[in-house]
């Protein structure tokens, strides 16, 4: 049976984070250049919400590769720093939900407007300006999210396995 939480002897958690540290700030920022600058929307065309999809996807697979991970760590439900970066991430499946939904809107509103003869609602500057103004308040949102994500997860990995001092022997060196 093949084991989707290991790949190379690592947890996968460690490897999937890269994805949603990149697609996550990527989806966000291409969202809100997308809403700034209609020329750059169409010339992103379908890959802003494309991104914005792979982010969302990213996500449960990468929390529940932490689940398994905090499994499997000494004292991981128990420690502090680890719960926290826990509770954390599974905070933003939510930001991310929104962000593609966002980009999907703000790619698809005026594609939609120029196809359709009866929805001229679609293409208005107060809608427009709606979905613009959310877009651009979950990327900032989710963009932060993951940086606290991240810190809190450095903090749990690092606090406690690093000398200031290179290792003489067996023991951390004290200053």
């Amino acid at each position: 049976m093949i084991n989707v939480n290991e790949f190379n002897g690592l947890p996968t958690h460690i490897l999937l984070i890269h994805l949603v540290v990149i697609a996550v700030p990527l989806a966000a920022v291409i969202t809100v250049v997308s809403v700034l600058w209609p020329a750059a929307r169409r010339r992103l065309g379908v890959t802003t919400p494309i991104v914005a999809l792979l982010a969302l996807v990213c996500v449960p697979i990468t929390t529940h590769a932490g689940t398994w991970l905090q499994a499997r760590v000494f004292h991981g439900f128990s420690n502090p720093l680890i719960v926290r970066h826990a509770q954390l991430g599974d905070q933003l499946l939510p930001w991310t939900a929104g962000l593609f939904l966002l980009a999907a809107l703000v790619w698809g509103l005026p594609v939609l407007a120029a196809r359709s003869g009866s929805a001229p609602a679609l293409g208005s500057v107060g809608v427009r300006i709606a979905v613009g103004v959310l877009a651009v308040a979950v990327a900032v949102v989710a963009t932060v999210q993951v940086y606290r994500i991240g810190d809190s997860g450095a903090k749990a990995a690092w606090s406690s396995n690093f000398c200031a001092q290179p290792y003489v022997g067996d023991t951390c060196p004290t200053t």
